[in-house]
C-alpha cells in the first residue's frame, strides 16, 4: 500500500524554487532517508511533504488523499513532523509539551485522562526519557529537547512521521537508538539525514537531492553507490563487510585521502 506519494512536485523557499521534478511512491511501513548537500532542499521538501508549505506545482498524497486539500487538524491526524532545531516553550513541563501532540484527537477541553497519560509516558520511555514528565523544558539539554519533540510527534500516532535531521544535538548512542526506534515503529518514516553512513544503515530506500532535482528513490546500495557519492558529495565511497557481523557498511573518505 502506498503511504506517501509525490507527483511532479516542485518546492520553493520563499520565491526561489529549490527542488523540482520530485516523483516517488513510499510504501506503508518503509523508512526512507533524504540526503543531499547543504542547500539542496531537504528541509524545504520535508516541509512541503508535511503540508506546512504549499508546492509550486505538483501534489502530495498521504494514503491517497491530497494533503494540501485537508484542514490543519486533518493533516495533524495524518502526518507528524519534527523540525530541525525546533524551539520548545521553556516554561512548560516535559509532559505538558508532549501532551500537545494529542491535540488533534481531543474534543474541546478534552485531555488529561489516564489513557492519555499512559500514551505520554510510553512515548517518553521510548526516547529514553522515562520519568522526565515533571521536569521543566528549560532544564533540558539540546539533545534531550530533541527527544522530547520526537515523543510529542509519537503521541500523535499518525501513520506518517517526518523527521528533519533528527540526530542533530544527539550523542552517538542516542543517534543510533533513535534510528533503531524509527525502524521499529508501526508507521512510515521519512527522515533527512546529514550522515550518509546512517542513511545507508537504517533506511530501506534513499532519495538523493542534487542540483535542484531528486534522483530516483532507490535502495541504499543503488542510491549511495560510489559514482553518485563522488558526483553529488565529492567523496570516495567503498562498501566493506563488518568484521564481526559481515553486514555491508559504507566507508567514506575525502577524495584527497585516496592512496
Amino acid at each position: 500500500m502506498t503511504a506517501l506519494e509525490a507527483i511532479g512536485l516542485a518546492c520553493a523557499a520563499g520565491r526561489r524554487t529549490v527542488v523540482a521534478g520530485v516523483d516517488f511512491a513510499i510504501r506503508s511501513g518503509e523508512t526512507v532517508g533524504i540526503v543531499g548537500p547543504n542547500g539542496s532542499g531537504k528541509t524545504t521538501l520535508l516541509r512541503t511533504l508535511a503540508g506546512l508549505a504549499r508546492p509550486v506545482r505538483g501534489q502530495v498524497l498521504v494514503d491517497g488523499v491530497e494533503l494540501h486539500g485537508v484542514s490543519g487538524r486533518g493533516r495533524a491526524r495524518r502526518v507528524a513532523f519534527v523540525a530541525q532545531d525546533q524551539g520548545a516553550p521553556e516554561d512548560l513541563l516535559v509532559g505538558e509539551l508532549v501532551a500537545l501532540g494529542r491535540t488533534p484527537f481531543l474534543p474541546p477541553w478534552g485531555g488529561g485522562s489516564a489513557d492519555e497519560r499512559e500514551i505520554i509516558e510510553n512515548a517518553l520511555r521510548s526516547v529514553d526519557l522515562a520519568g522526565y514528565g515533571g521536569r521543566l523544558v528549560s532544564r533540558l539539554s539540546g539533545g534531550e529537547r530533541q527527544r522530547v519533540l520526537l515523543a510529542r510527534a509519537l503521541v500523535q500516532e499518525t501513520p506518517l512521521l517526518l523527521l528533519d535531521e533528527p540526530t542533530n544535538h544527539l550523542d552517538v548512542t542516542h543517534q543510533l537508538e533513535l534510528l533503531e526506534l524509527a525502524r521499529t515503529l508501526d508507521r512510515t518514516v521519512v527522515t533527512s539525514l546529514h550522515e550518509l553512513a546512517l542513511a545507508d544503515r537504517y533506511c530501506d530506500r534513499v532519495l538523493v537531492l542534487h542540483d535542484g532535482a531528486a534522483l530516483p528513490l532507490e535502495t541504499p546500495e543503488i542510491a549511495l553507490d560510489s559514482e553518485i557519492l563522488d558526483r553529488v558529495f565529492g567523496v570516495h565511497a567503498l562498501r566493506v563487510a563488518h568484521p564481526d557481523t559481515g553486514d555491508s557498511h559504507l566507508l567514506i573518505t575525502a577524495r584527497k585521502a585516496q592512496s
